[in-house]
């Protein structure tokens, strides 16, 4: 009955042990979360103002596919004076979330046998998408040794006649590691003279605590032509549930190809969601934003020294994002064992490595309040100790 395109798909391990770890709180057991990528903050004041103000003024009907004009032209803005880019906006096209931009993305571009470069770890859905649309995944494995980044001589190793394209995320989930602007470069000249496109997901640009953020597309000429940015307002504002993202591109054809797909799925995203994320792109929530990553930046802080101290587990401390990817190859072979005896024994939810392409650690968010984190690590210095015994 079901297609052979939907067979190929599998469950988001990342959901699965966030839907376990629920049921497990509804039984009344003490469960700490550390498994979802989402905030714990609300969504800043003044967006909720602009949805409030969209709803009592009827803003309710159908728009364009693509979004308001207004909302790609504020778009535009954020993306030439944040990142030094430059799109007119029949080059963006708004989604229902980043995973809906790239689920159209692929769908455009990725056909039977095309070969789709993904860095590995890297965020669960990525592979999915790529087979779903009846690509090959080529992976290109990293680990902590490296600050879990690609090298040049990488990448120019897994690039074949038949590959498509290449998938960047900086900064990263599950990692948060971010390219700095020399090894963007490095690897933009790698890619020069071929027809690969660069899928640059930076939907954690604002969570960055360490040097500057580069944009894939703003290093150079070449790379501005062949990136698509993929950005939206679920991290960087606590607006998940809103489902807000959106793509630019150089191509203008490409952006078109996406529109048609979108016309004939979803049409346009929610009318209140789009006025509103004008609110969370425009400056309006600059403060709320400094003050969720000042906070993110202390429970970083304090989640790696506590992680360092338990023998046997290591931790990169990262740049950027709300996540730690934690070694436990002192003590397991298994992440997946790892985690589901954690959330047995303990009751702490983490989201095994090897959902992410690499065995060996789990991930952790410390999107969560700082006495959590303390009795969280503190739960998994006890399990590992008795791992040890």
């Amino acid at each position: 009955m079901l297609t052979n395109r939907i067979n190929t798909l599998s469950e988001s391990i990342t959901m699965a042990i966030t839907n376990l770890a629920q049921e497990l709180k509804n039984e009344g057991k003490d469960i700490l979360s550390f498994s979802a990528g989402e905030p714990d903050f609300n969504t800043p004041q003044v967006i909720k103002d602009a949805a409030i103000e969209a709803i009592n003024e009827g803003f309710t009907k159908y728009t364009s596919v693509d979004g308001i004009v207004h909302l790609r032209e504020v778009i535009a803005e954020k993306l030439k004076r944040d990142n030094g880019l430059t799109y007119a906006p029949n080059q963006i096209m708004v989604n229902n979330g980043a995973k809906h931009s790239l689920f159209n993305l692929f769908s455009a571009t990725i056909q039977d046998g095309a070969e789709v470069i993904i860095p590995a770890p890297y965020w669960v859905t990525y592979p999915e998408l790529v087979k779903y649309c009846g690509g090959k995944v080529v992976e290109i494995q990293t680990s902590d040794e490296n600050s879990f980044k690609i090298t040049p001589e990488q990448l120019k190793e897994a690039i074949t006649p038949k590959t498509k394209m290449l998938i960047l995320t900086t900064p990263s989930n599950p990692t948060g590691s971010i390219y700095t602007k020399e090894e963007l470069t490095e690897l933009g000249k790698v890619l020069e003279g071929t027809d690969v496109m660069v899928a640059s997901d930076e939907m954690y640009e604002k969570l960055t605590y360490k040097g500057e953020f580069t944009s894939c597309a703003s290093i150079s000429e070449d790379m501005y032509k062949r990136t698509i940015t993929i950005n939206g307002l679920s991290k960087s504002v606590a607006m998940t549930g809103w489902r807000f993202g959106y793509m630019a591109a150089a191509n203008t054809e490409l952006i078109k190809a996406t529109k048609k797909l979108q016309s004939q799925s979803t049409s346009n995203i929610n009318t209140i969601t789009q006025k509103a994320a004008i609110a969370g792109l425009d400056g309006s929530a600059d403060a709320d934003i400094n003050m969720m990553k000042e906070a993110f930046m202390k429970r970083r802080n304090e989640a790696v020294k506590l992680i360092n101290e338990i023998d046997g587990l290591s931790v990169v401390k990262p740049d950027g994002a709300f996540y730690l990817f934690v070694n436990i190859k002192g003590v397991s072979s298994d992440s997946f064992i790892f985690a589901k005896e954690l959330l047995d024994k303990k009751l702490i939810a983490v989201v095994p490595g090897i959902a992410f392409g690499s065995e060996g650690y789990f991930r952790m968010s410390f999107a969560t309040d700082i006495n959590t984190i303390r009795t969280g690590i503190a739960r998994i210095a006890e399990f590992v100790s008795d791992l040890k015994k």
